[in-house]
C-alpha cells in the first residue's frame, strides 16, 4: 500500500467555540487512511500574546505559509471575528491557499464572508470534509 499523503492543515476557529474545533480534530484523527498535521494556533500558544496586531498578523501568516489547505468553520460567529478577514486575506492574496468552509452541524445561518471566499463548502460530516481536503489541497 502506498504511503499516505500528509495534509498540512490550518483550522481557523474561535476559541470561544473551541468544542467545534475539538470535534473537527477528532474527525481527522478517527478517519481511516487520513494523515494530517495541525498548523492551527493552539489555545495556549504564545501567538495570542503578540505585542501588537502586526506581530499577530505575521505569526498567523507564518502558520498558514506551509499548509496545503485552510479549513474555516463557517458559523455565523465567523462574520464577527476580527481576524477572519485577515486570515482570508492571507489565504487568498498572500499565498493563494484553498479554503474549505465547513458549515456547523444543524446551523441555519452561516458566515457569508467565509462562504464567498471558500473554494468549496461542505456540511459537518467527516467524509465530506476529508474528501474536500483531498480534492482541493495544493
Amino acid at each position: 500500500m502506498p504511503e499516505l499523503k500528509n495534509y498540512r492543515l490550518f483550522i481557523s476557529h474561535s476559541w470561544a467555540y473551541g468544542d467545534a474545533y475539538d470535534k473537527l480534530v477528532s474527525f481527522f484523527e478517527e478517519h481511516p487512511n487520513f494523515k494530517w498535521t495541525d498548523y492551527s494556533v493552539p489555545k495556549n500558544d504564545p501567538i495570542h500574546d503578540a505585542p501588537n496586531q502586526t506581530a499577530l498578523y505575521d505569526a498567523i501568516k507564518n502558520q498558514i505559509s506551509p499548509v496545503n489547505c485552510v479549513i474555516i468553520l463557517a458559523g455565523i460567529y465567523s462574520t464577527y471575528s476580527k481576524w477572519i478577514n485577515k486570515e482570508i486575506e492571507i489565504c487568498k492574496e498572500v499565498f493563494d491557499k484553498p479554503i474549505v468552509a465547513v458549515e456547523p452541524w444543524g446551523s441555519e445561518k452561516t458566515s457569508k464572508i467565509v462562504k464567498d471566499n471558500a473554494d468549496v463548502i461542505v456540511k459537518w460530516q467527516s467524509l465530506s470534509i476529508v474528501n474536500a481536503i483531498r480534492n482541493y489541497s495544493i
